[in-house]
Parts: C-alpha cells; structure tokens; sequence
C-alpha cells in the first residue's frame, strides 16, 4: 500500500491565532500544570516577564516563544500558531508528502516497513489516517466492507467499527479502551480539534456483542506471559497475538515530519511468530 495512497498529514491549527500569544501560552503552560516561576527558571526568564507575557502587558521576542514552546513541549504545529499570534512568521515548514524534498524519507519509510514483514506495520499522520501499510496489514484487513477500505484508510475506524475488526478482536473491552486512552494523550498533547472529532465517532461506534472470544472454531489463546497489553485477533481461525510499538521522527522540523508515526505489531507469542512466517514460506 503506497505511502501516498490514501492523502497527506496534517491536523489542522487547533487554537486561533487572533488570541494573542499570551492566552495561548497560559494555555500550554497549564495544560502543562507548570508554575510561572517555574517555567521561568527553565527558560532563563522572570516569573514576573511571563507573567506580563501571559497578560499581554509585554510582547515576547521570536527566540522566547520559542523556548518558552521548547520548555513546554508544545507541537511543532502549535509552534507557528504561536509564532503568528505574537507577530512573527511561521518557523516551521509543512511540506506536502509527495514533495520531491521529502522523496528520501517516504522510500525509507516504505523500506522500514516492508522490512518489517511478514509482520504488520503501517504509517499514520496525526489522525490515524493510514498513509502506507505492509502485507502484514493486508492480511490482517482481508475481508473487510469496501467501505471501510475507501481511502482515505483510517486506523482508528478500521479497528474499532463494528463492521471492521472489531467483532474479530478477542480481548475487545481491554484494546477498545487502550485505543480510546492513546486518543486522549493525542488530544490533551496536541489540542487537535479534528482528533476530537474522531475520538467522538469512533468511541460512539456499539461495542459487539459477541466477539471472536466465544467462537467454537477459534483456537484457544496460549498461555504465555505478555510483557505489554497484547491485541488478540481472529485470523482464519486462529489467534494471533501482537503488542504494539510507535516510532515518531526525533526533533523533527516540519509539520508534515513531525505528526508522521509508523507502527508495528509485534508477535507476543511463538505460535504467532511461527503461523505469519508459514504465511511467505
């Protein structure tokens, strides 16, 4: 699956500019749950300067925003937004992903997770909207209705709609709520109102009443111990164990790089490991 099949990555500006800058660093800064004081020793300032920042009393220089936006780990989208609402330029570049500048970064991606087969890995934006996935997700997703698999894919939908892989997910209560959990980490970290949006449609979707759980042809689950919450899925009448793992890009410096995360699915059993590589053999 191309890594330009289903669209490109972005979340959209959560917060508007014409707020002034000092609000929506307050924002950050108590989202943060960080004292004025605080913050202040760790951006070599003043209590007393941030607080005439927050208050509009005192405009801060292009080089404060941004430590005071390093120290509070705001997103490099975020970053702009706050750049725009004191009066600068946006720093950080949003580089469409079929961009040729961008060329060395998707051939790497799609080499890390073909790389990564026969076990499942997939790329997502900041939405879990799925950018490029290998034929470990392929098998995973066989089967589903054409409408779920309507570009633009998303992996949030995928796996909890009730006409995708949900009813097949055998340990539903435990992965549904883990799922919904890493959301509300997204949401508080990025301020996203597009994830919100998402968030709401997908933690609104019935939960199956009858899942793969109770199946007689299902084999029984291993006894083994797992080391993180596995997902346990129904596969042609097998249960597959996986843990997953998200990687995102270290000090990224444009947008469109810094909301990118490529996941991969770990086996978390031998009998996992042993049936996907029976698959290519």
């Amino acid at each position: 699956m191309s890594l330009l099949a289903t669209g490109t990555p972005g979340s959209g500006s959560a917060a508007p500019a014409d707020r002034g800058v000092g609000p929506l660093l307050r924002a950050w800064r108590e989202r943060r749950k960080v004292s004025q004081l605080e913050l202040a020793l760790r951006a070599d300032s003043s209590a007393r300067h941030i607080s005439f920042v927050e208050t509009g009393r005192s405009r801060p220089s292009e080089e404060m925003v941004l430590r005071l936006a390093e120290h509070l780990d705001v997103p490099v989208r975020e970053r702009n937004t706050l750049l725009v609402a004191a009066g600068y330029a946006p720093r950080y570049r949003e580089t469409p992903l079929d961009d040729p500048a961008l060329d060395a970064l998707r051939a790497g991606m799609e080499r890390l997770i073909q790389g990564y087969e026969p076990y499942p890995a997939l790329v997502v934006d900041a939405t879990y909207n799925v950018l490029a996935a290998n034929r470990g997700i392929t098998m995973l997703l066989a089967d589903l209705p054409e409408s779920l698999l309507a570009p633009p894919l998303n992996a949030m939908r995928l796996t909890l709609h009730p006409e995708g892989l949900a009813p097949r997910i055998r340990n539903l209560p435990e992965w549904r709520g883990h799922l919904l959990a890493q959301m509300e980490r997204q949401i508080a970290l990025h301020r996203s109102a597009p994830l919100r949006t998402l968030y709401e449609e997908v933690a609104a979707y019935p939960v199956p009443e009858t899942t793969p759980e109770t199946a007689p042809e299902a084999e029984p689950v291993e006894a083994v111990p797992h080391f993180a919450l596995p997902m346990l899925i129904e596969h042609e009448g097998r249960t597959l164990s996986f843990v997953s793992s998200i990687s995102t890009f270290n000090t990224p410096m444009d947008v469109t790089v810094a909301e990118l995360a490529i996941e991969t699915l770990l086996p978390a059993d031998p009998a996992t490991v042993k049936y996907l590589h029976s698959l290519v053999n």
